[in-house]
């Protein structure tokens, strides 16, 4: 059977249930996926050569680590052919591309021009992040938090400019740019005053957030950490800050999937937080263990992730990116991999008849609500993912894989190896 063939028997399949495959597909056009550009070159940037900081580690030396502007976006387009749909980009700050010597806290629209033209020309939109680690600012393990004013100030003058930059955007791609804030800052061991940090980063992001920012063309998004390596007692900007800060002021609270204990899944907190808040930003990872940042793999948690977001019709003000990498394999490979699985899920929470499975549940029936729920894990999804995949023109199944190493044997063996970092991240 053709592709075409097999997915007008999973359509009649699921017509039964009552679910209309096409309506899924034309909802599936309107999911962008915000991609991670750092997954693409192990987190080093253009900015400078300095270590990375902030208790983030890569390990691993597969060739072929971008190590352009030109090279990275090369490899990004390769990603984005084996990708269905249209989406967007995550740069941060230190991906900046310009022939200026320019620190964070001078960075201006100009110096991501090309970003823009390049996005322009892809039909991508942007996002963006200020770069609050790997750089000589960052000192004894703070940044906006620190008791150090001339510290604080760097770090506060890098914000309000990468708000600018995240406008800029939004301006000349006609695509809200979502400029999302995470700070490392904290004690490695059990510290005598939890407050003050706080109130200074507190007082830090409100200077930072002091100028009114048209909402069409940006979001501010705030990001809490459970813990980083380095900061393992004590991390300033805790979930319960975050979440008192973004509902407080009127910003995005950024979820990520690695940054909470290993006990803790987020599929269960955006219900309760899309009631209180303006937008939430989603990152999607995979921890093992803790935050790890694995390639997002098709497991329970990114399925619920994708069920809460379509049963509970939280689509609409939810910001979806990825935030993952892995320097022991192909890294076009991981980008392909993690976002069409990200896709798969919310398609997969669009195919189940979810206002039957409502009524039934608000009825008591519990029996039937288990018995469909469980039934459904057998039903010929990939039927129609394979078909949206073909119409999108962009490869079916494993298909993508041959031309991801044929890329890597033309273009990134030819790379000079990069230096052996850490699959892992923990940030």
């Amino acid at each position: 059977m053709t592709v075409k063939q097999r997915y007008e028997e999973a359509k009649k399949k699921y017509a039964a249930l009552g679910v209309d495959t096409d309506a899924v597909m034309k909802k599936m056009d309107e999911v962008k996926i915000s991609m991670h550009v750092w997954q693409g070159d192990d987190v080093k940037g253009f900015l400078s050569d300095a270590e990375l900081s902030g208790g983030i580690s890569v390990t691993g030396n597969y060739p072929g680590a971008a190590r352009t502007p030109d090279e990275l976006r090369r490899d990004l387009e390769k990603a984005y052919a084996m990708i269905p749909g249209n989406h967007k980009l995550n740069l941060h700050a230190i991906y900046l591309d310009t022939d200026e010597q320019v620190d964070l806290n001078e960075i201006e629209p100009k110096h991501f021009e090309k970003w823009v033209a390049w996005a322009k020309e892809q039909g991508l939109g942007l996002d963006f992040n200020p770069t609050f680690f790997s750089h000589p600012m960052y000192k004894d393990g703070f940044t906006l938090a620190s008791a150090d004013k001339d510290v604080r100030d760097f770090w506060i003058e890098h914000g309000k400019r990468s708000r600018k930059v995240a406008e800029y955007f939004g301006k000349e791609l006609g695509q809200v740019c979502v400029n999302n804030f995470w700070v490392p800052d904290g004690f490695k061991d059990n510290p005598i005053d939890r407050l003050a940090p706080r109130r200074r980063l507190m007082e830090s992001l409100d200077e930072i957030f002091s100028e009114e920012l048209d909402k069409q063309y940006t979001l501010d998004a705030v990001e809490s950490k459970l813990f980083g390596i380095g900061a393992e007692a004590y991390t300033v900007g805790s979930h319960e800050f975050y979440m008192g800060y973004g509902l407080t002021r009127n910003k995005l609270v950024c979820l990520d999937a690695g940054h909470f204990h290993p006990t803790e899944v987020i599929s269960n907190k955006l219900s309760s937080l899309s009631l209180f808040s303006e937008g939430i930003l989603l990152h999607v990872s995979r921890p093992i263990r803790w935050d790890s940042d694995h390639v997002v793999i098709m497991d329970d948690e990114l399925q619920e992730i994708g069920r809460e977001l379509v049963r509970n019709e939280l689509l609409p003000m939810t910001n979806i990116g990825l935030d993952f990498f892995d320097a022991t394999i192909n890294r076009v490979a991981a980008w392909v991999i993690g976002t069409r699985n990200t896709q798969k899920a919310i398609m997969k929470a669009m195919l189940e008849p979810i206002d039957s499975l409502k009524e039934i549940e608000l009825s008591g029936d519990y029996t039937t609500r288990l018995a469909m729920i469980e039934e459904l894990k057998d039903f010929p999804f990939a039927d129609v993912w394979n078909y949206y995949c073909e119409v999108k023109g962009v490869p079916v199944g494993l298909d993508w894989l041959p031309e991801v190493k044929e890329y890597e044997k033309e273009v990134l063996s030819q790379r000079e190896a990069a230096i052996g970092k850490d699959s892992c991240r923990f940030s």
